[in-house]
């Protein structure tokens, strides 16, 4: 019997933080660890291109250390096959043949594509690439005819969309050919979504306030000590807010089971008064180095030998496009276009 598939991937637009880490990829290692999944996970270097276009060599140098972070969190290239998007060149022509079954109107009108748009501030200059990913990400999936999808809630309109290519496609050349796939929701979105380290808005590289998984020890004290707390918490014996307080949002995301009786005393001592920001900080180190050291010394070693890196993509992109060939030969035995 056929394992069910699983398609996901990351946009290589530089190192990963700790909100993927807890977002996606500590799912991704549980999923592969259990054996029960043909588990398929690729860096998207043509999605990301759809809006750093002119930043080509970012893209590049991101495939390298986005696989660095992969491998150090323990996606094991023997279990799961890891790839590149853009040297699986089916992945294109899949695009194209699908661009005929959906209308500008039903792009435009994808909520997800929509507040993304709004995000980057396109105006009327929106590049034709940006708009139609969404069938961009319908090739990607159907190409392995994947099952199951692990995506954050906001990606629900970009997997129905790809349900709906499916079903015009299978409906249109009346040949059950692609799969439509099922995507897996996490149950509380609010690790995928770790605000930064100010609390003001979701963590990433170009507001300068996450802590990623190739940072040092060093590093990620200092990020920590400047941690957004109670700016109304001035003197210890003060009451304090736990409430938007970074700290303990944090502490709630990383922290496990053995630690909850230890995190609800904190936070019962820090609103009655008599808990220093400091002493909160220091404990939230522990948790994160607990799980972030190991992380770190496995990235470390990869890193001495980056050939060896790169050749691993290069194998799983040759897997992967003989799976993507052998599903765009049935898209086009179905479409009645294999001439030869």
């Amino acid at each position: 019997m056929m394992k069910p598939i699983i398609l996901t991937g990351d946009r290589p637009t530089g190192k990963l933080h700790i909100g993927h880490y807890v977002g996606s990829l500590k799912n991704r290692v549980l999923l592969q660890e259990q054996n029960q999944y043909d588990m398929y996970v690729f860096l998207a270097d043509q999605q990301a291109l759809t809006d750093h276009a002119k930043e080509s060599e970012k893209i590049k140098d991101s495939i390298g250390q986005v696989a660095l972070d992969y491998l150090a969190v323990g996606l094991n290239p023997e279990q799961s096959t890891i790839f590149i998007q853009s040297q699986i060149p089916e992945l294109a022509e899949l695009t194209m043949y699908y661009m005929n079954l959906v209308s500008l109107a039903r792009l435009e009108r994808n909520p997800t594509v929509k507040t993304e748009i709004a995000q980057k501030g396109f105006g009327e200059s929106i590049p034709t690439g940006f708009l139609v990913y969404p069938i961009s990400q319908a090739a990607d999936i159907t190409a392995f005819k994947a099952n199951l999808v692990p995506v954050g809630t906001d990606q629900k309109p970009m997997i129905e969309q790809t349900r709906e290519i499916v079903r015009s496609f299978n409906r249109t050349y009346q040949r059950d050919v692609l799969v439509e796939p099922e995507g897996i929701y996490p149950e509380n979105d609010a690790a995928g979504r770790l605000p930064g380290l100010d609390g003001n808005a979701k963590m990433s590289k170009s507001l300068n306030n996450g802590i990623f998984l190739s940072d040092d020890a060093d590093t990620v004290r200092k990020k920590v000590m400047s941690m957004y707390t109670d700016p109304d918490h001035i003197r210890v014996e003060d009451p304090g807010k736990i409430e938007g307080n970074m700290v303990f949002h944090y502490l709630d995301v990383f922290g496990r089971k053995e630690d909850r009786a230890t995190i609800e005393e904190m936070k019962a001592h820090y609103q009655s008064g008599g808990l220093g920001d400091v002493k909160t900080k220091r404990y939230l180190l522990e948790i994160l180095d607990r799980e972030l050291s190991p992380i770190r010394e496995r990235r470390l070693e990869y890193a001495k030998d980056m050939a060896e890196v790169f050749r691993m993509l290069e194998k799983g992109s040759q897997k992967a496009r003989e799976k993507a060939a052998q599903t765009l030969d049935e898209v086009k035995e179905a479409m009645g276009i294999r001439y030869f």
